[in-house]
């Protein structure tokens, strides 16, 4: 019987742990939703006129042609001379947050420090 118990505490506590990575995904979504991408029916001129020349352009493509450019963290998709959508590079909003939870965390660690005082 408390074979059986452990078990199933097991399987309960292994069942747990995708849901932190579906959070991180969410939240991921959600970050990048916020952040100043090109916006879809934006022109190619536009684009290049507010976020600059891309690294690389690709394309185009098919019918309707599809092309792409390519910038640093993140990538635009045009039909013809239109956004059709932007991309973000795999772990770009993950890595921002990190590097924002790093810069602050001494903050927090000298403010903790002063209180004890």
């Amino acid at each position: 019987m408390k074979a059986l118990a452990a078990l199933t505490t097991l399987i309960l506590c292994a069942g747990l742990q995708p849901v932190s990575a579906d959070v991180l995904l969410i939240e991921e979504v959600r970050a990048s939703q916020n952040m100043n991408l090109p916006a879809r029916g934006q022109t190619k001129s536009q684009v290049e006129g507010r976020f600059g020349s891309p690294v690389s352009r690709h394309g185009p493509v098919g019918d309707p042609p599809i092309s792409c450019w390519k910038y640093d963290r993140y990538s635009v998709y045009f039909e013809y001379d239109h956004v059709i959508t932007s991309v973000l590079h795999r772990g770009e909003v993950i890595d921002s947050q990190n590097t924002e939870s790093q810069t602050r965390e001494p903050q927090t660690t000298e403010a903790s420090n002063t209180d004890q005082e």
